[in-house]
C-alpha cells in the first residue's frame, strides 16, 4: 500500500474527473463488474470488527478485546509499527508470540477508538500532568539565576530580588498571552500552529524546531535536576547519576506508552506533593524570618570574578527565566481536555500561572532572607529545607517530593512532543509514521523518539544540569517569541471583539520573549547555546527536504490524462471448468464469463475443503493451480491503479482490499471506488483499533480458510524511491506481510513497483 496508514483525502474536481474517465476506459477494455464478481471463488464478506455500540468493555470500560474478523473467539491483540495490530488466534503460535505477550503485560491491551473520549483529562488531572514541567522548574530556575549573579559577589546576590521580580512580570505577561492563544485556537494552538497560520511555513517550522529542542531538553534537565535533588540527600549515589537517570527515562517511556489517563494518574500525586512541600517550606521560612523581624541573614563572603553590569544581569535574567519552561504546554494540549476543552484549558492555565508565581517568588524570597549561596554538592532548595527543618521527616518529604516531581516533570514533554510531530507529519514535514496512534491511544512513535533523543543528550552531558541549562532557554523562548508575534498578526487581521486588548497582551509577551531569546543566544553562545541554534537549523533543513519529497511523490501519484490511453486488448477473468473436465482455462485462452455462468461460492463442505488442502502439496503442473489475486490499496492513485491493472491482466479472479481506520474514511474510499465505476470486487475492512497490517492478515487468513486449495497472490503497490534515506518516509508492507503469512501454505506476496 503506497500510503500505509494515511487517511485517504477527498479527491479534487480534476482528479475526480480523471478517475471517472479511467473507469470508463476500464469498462471499454475489461469485462463488466458482474463478470468479475461471478467468478470470485470466495465470499468476500468474512465478518467485521464490532461497531462502537457493540463493543463489550472491560477494565472499567476503557479496554476492549479484539475479535477475529471471522467472528471467532476473542484473541490477544498484537501491536507493531506504532499502531494497534489485532492478532488472529494463529498469531500466538508463531515466532514472536512471547514478545506479544510481554508487550501486553507491560503496556496493556489496546484501546478502541471510542475510548479516546474517556482518555481526555479533567482539570484536576490536567493540572499536574501539563504543569509539572513549569512548576518543577522552581527547583532549578532560582538556582540558575543565582549561579550567574554569584559571579559578581555580594552585590550580585543582592540583585536577585529585582531580577526575580522581572521574571515574575514575564511569567504573568506570557501566561496572559497564552490565555489569548487558547481563546483564538480552541482546538489547540501551539507555537507551530500559530506561527504557521500567521507568519508562514518557515517561521512555523522554526517554532516547531524550538519547541522540540525544548521538549528534549525538558526531559534531560528534569531528570538531571531530579538526580541532583536525590544526591543532595544521598551523596553516595553521585557516581551513578547517569545509569539511574537513563533508567528513569525508560520508566517514563513505559508509563507514557500505556496512555494519557494512566500517565496522568501516575504523575498527579508527585506534582501535588511538590506543591504542598514548597508551600510548607515557604510558610515555615517566612515564619522563621518573621521571628527575626524579616532581617535577612548575611550572605557568606563571596569573591567577585565579574562586575555587576547590564550584560551579567541580562544573562542572569535569561537563566532564571528557565523557570517558565512548560507554560505553553496547556495551549498545545487543548484537545486532551474534557469538554468544554478550551474553557477547561484556560482555567487550568490560570491556576498554573498563579501557582508558578507563588512558588517562584516564595523560593526567591526565602533565598534572600536565608542568605543562600549556590553550592556544588547541595541544591539551593535542599539548603532551604535544611535551614527550616534540619534533617527530620519534613526535610525528607521535601527532597523526595522535589526529586519525584523533577523526575516525572518530563511527562509534560511526553504529552506535547508527539503532538508536534503529529502536526508536522500531517503537513508532510515529518515521516508519516508519526501520524499513527498506538495501542493505548498515544502517539507511540513520537514517544519513543523523544525518549531516545533525551537519553542521548542526558548521557552526552553526563547528567549535569548546569551544562544543560545554556541549551534550554534558546529553544523555548524562540518558540515563545514566534508564537506571540503570530498572535499579534492574528488579532490585527481578525479584529474581533477585544482585539486591541488581546494584541497588547501578546505584543508584550512577544517583546519580552524576544529579549530573553536574544540575550540567551548572545550571552550563552559559547556555553552551549550554539548547539541549540545548530539543532534548529538542521531541523529546518531536514523538514523542508521531507516536505519537498512528499510533494514530489504526491505529484507523481496524481492521476493524469495519459492514463486514459489504455491499449485496446480486452481484460477478462478466467472461467474455470469443472475439476472433472480435465481441461484448464489456460488451454482454451481467456473466456469472459457469460450471463449464465455459475458463481463459485465459498466452500461449505469441510470434507471437500480438507481434501483440497491435502491435494495442495501435489500441484506440480500449471493446470492444477487455482488463483485468487488480492490487491490491498489505500487510495485510488497511479500506484494503486497500476497494481489493479496488473492483477486484472493476469485474467484470474481479483479482489481489492481496503483497510480503513473509521467508517467515515471508509465511505470516502467507497465514493471514489463508485466514481471509478466499481470495476472490480471490493472488500472494505473498518478497523476501530487503528490497525492496518493485522486486519489485512486476518482477512487473507479468512479467505484461506474458506478455500485452502486456492493460491492467493497478494499484489501490493510499492513506491520505490530514488535514495535509500527516503525509505523511512514510506510504509513498506511487503516484508511485514511476507513474515506474517509465511506459515500459511499457498500464499504469495508480490509487489508492483512505482518509481518516484
Amino acid at each position: 500500500m503506497a500510503g500505509g496508514a494515511v487517511i485517504m483525502p477527498k479527491l479534487d474536481a480534476e482528479q475526480s474527473g480523471l478517475l471517472r474517465r479511467v473507469g470508463e476506459e476500464w469498462g471499454r477494455v475489461s469485462a463488466p463488474p458482474e463478470a468479475w464478481r461471478r467468478v470470485l471463488p470466495v465470499d468476500p464478506d468474512v465478518g467485521s470488527y464490532p461497531e462502537p455500540g457493540q463493543i463489550v468493555p472491560a477494565r472499567f470500560g476503557r479496554v476492549v478485546s479484539v475479535p477475529t474478523l471471522s467472528g471467532g473467539p476473542t484473541t490477544a491483540e498484537a501491536g507493531g509499527g506504532g499502531g494497534a495490530e489485532a492478532a488472529t488466534a494463529a498469531e500466538w503460535e508463531r515466532p514472536g508470540g512471547l514478545a506479544l505477550r510481554l508487550r501486553r503485560t507491560l503496556l496493556g491491551a489496546p484501546l478502541a477508538n471510542t475510548a479516546i473520549v474517556r482518555e481526555r483529562m479533567r482539570k484536576l488531572v490536567a493540572l499536574p500532568v501539563l504543569s509539572a514541567d513549569a512548576l518543577s522548574s522552581v527547583a532549578y530556575g532560582p538556582e540558575a539565576l543565582l549561579l550567574v549573579l554569584v559571579l559578581a559577589g555580594t552585590p550580585g546576590l543582592n540583585a536577585s530580588v529585582p531580577v526575580a521580580l522581572a521574571i515574575v512580570f514575564l511569567m504573568l505577561a506570557v501566561g496572559l498571552s497564552y490565555r489569548q492563544t487558547i481563546r483564538a485556537y480552541p482546538l489547540g494552538g501551539g507555537s507551530y500552529i500559530v506561527a504557521t497560520d500567521n507568519l508562514g511555513r518557515i517561521p512555523g517550522l522554526v517554532a516547531a524546531a524550538g519547541l522540540m529542542t525544548d521538549y528534549i531538553l525538558t526531559v534531560a534537565v528534569s531528570v538531571s535536576s531530579g538526580m541532583a535533588a536525590v544526591t543532595s540527600a544521598i551523596p553516595s549515589l553521585s557516581p551513578e547519576i547517569v545509569p539511574i537517570g537513563v533508567l528513569v527515562i525508560a520508566v517514563l517511556l513505559a508509563g507514557n506508552l500505556r496512555g494519557v489517563r494512566q500517565a496522568g494518574a501516575l504523575f498527579a500525586a508527585p506534582t501535588y506533593a511538590f506543591i504542598v512541600a514548597i508551600l510548607l517550606l515557604v510558610a515555615t521560612g517566612l515564619y522563621n524570618a518573621a521571628g527575626r523581624d524579616f532581617t535577612p541573614t548575611p550572605h557568606p563572603v563571596v569573591n567577585a570574578t565579574e562586575g555587576l553590569g547590564v550584560l551579567l544581569v541580562m544573562k542572569a535574567f535569561a537563566s532564571g527565566a528557565t523557570a517558565m519552561t512548560g507554560i505553553e504546554a496547556i495551549s498545545n494540549a487543548v484537545p486532551a481536555f474534557k469538554p468544554v476543552a478550551w474553557r477547561n484549558a484556560r482555567t487550568t492555565l490560570s491556576w498554573m500561572i498563579v501557582l508558578l508565581v507563588v512558588l517562584f517568588a516564595g523560593v526567591i524570597t526565602l533565598i534572600h532572607y536565608e542568605g543562600i549561596v549556590p553550592e556544588t554538592q547541595e541544591t539551593a532548595l535542599s539548603q532551604l529545607a535544611h535551614r527550616s527543618y534540619g534533617s527530620n521527616g519534613f526535610y525528607v518529604f521535601t527532597q523526595a517530593a522535589t526529586a519525584l516531581v523533577l523526575l516525572l516533570a518530563a511527562n509534560t514533554a511526553y504529552n506535547d512532543f508527539p503532538r508536534v510531530l503529529f502536526l508536522l507529519a500531517r503537513d508532510d514535514h515529518a515521516p508519516r509514521i508519526f501520524l499513527r496512534l498506538g495501542d493505548r491511544l498515544a502517539f507511540s512513535n513520537g514517544i519513543i523518539v523523544l525518549s531516545v533523543a533525551a537519553a542521548l543528550v542526558y548521557i552526552a552531558f553526563e547528567g549535569k544540569t548546569a551544562s544543560l541549562i545554556p541549551l534550554y532557554a534558546v529553544g523555548v523562548f524562540l518558540a515563545f517569541t514566534l508564537s506571540q508575534w503570530g498572535m499579534v498578526v492574528h488579532w490585527w487581521r481578525k479584529r474581533v471583539r477585544h482585539w486591541r486588548k488581546s494584541l497588547c497582551f501578546n505584543a508584550t509577551g512577544a517583546v519580552l520573549s524576544a529579549a530573553v531569546f536574544v540575550t540567551a543566544g548572545i550571552t550563552k553562545f559559547t556555553a552551549g547555546a550554539w548547539l541549540a541554534i545548530l539543532a534548529v537549523g538542521a531541523f529546518l533543513l531536514v523538514t523542508t527536504r521531507i516536505h519537498r519529497h512528499y510533494a514530489r511523490v504526491r505529484q507523481a501519484l496524481r492521476l493524469h490524462p495519459q492514463m486514459i490511453e489504455i491499449p485496446g486488448h480486452s481484460i477478462t477473468p478466467h472461467q474455470r471448468p469443472d475439476a472433472g473436465s480435465g481441461r484448464s482455462s489456460a488451454s482454451r485462452g481467456p473466456v469472459p464469463p457469460g450471463p449464465g455462468a455459475p458463481a463459485a461460492p465459498a466452500e461449505a463442505d469441510p470434507t471437500a475443503s480438507a481434501g483440497r488442502e491435502r491435494d495442495a502439496e501435489t500441484e506440480d503442473t500449471p493446470e492444477e493451480i487455482r488463483h485468487l489475486s488480492v490487491v490491498p490499496i489505500d487510495a485510488l492513485h497511479q500506484a494503486s491503479m497500476r497494481a489493479l491493472a496488473y492483477a486484472a491482466s493476469l485474467q484470474q479472479p481479483v479482489l481489492a482490499l481496503h483497510v480503513s481506520p473509521g467508517e467515515e474514511e471508509a465511505e470516502v474510499f467507497r465514493d471514489a471506488w463508485r466514481l471509478w465505476g466499481d470495476r472490480l470486487p471490493l472488500a472494505v475492512v473498518v478497523s476501530p483499533y487503528r490497525a492496518i497490517v493485522a486486519p489485512m492478515i486476518g482477512y487473507i487468513e479468512s479467505l484461506h480458510r474458506q478455500r485452502p486449495d486456492l493460491t492467493i497472490t497478494v499484489i501490493l503497490p510499492e513506491i520505490v524511491v530514488r535514495h535509500w534515506y527516503h525509505r523511512i518516509l514510506h510504509s513498506y508492507l511487503g516484508g511485514r506481510l511476507r513474515r506474517s503469512l509465511r506459515p500459511l501454505p499457498k500464499i504469495v506476496v508480490t509487489t508492483v513497483p512505482f518509481h518516484v
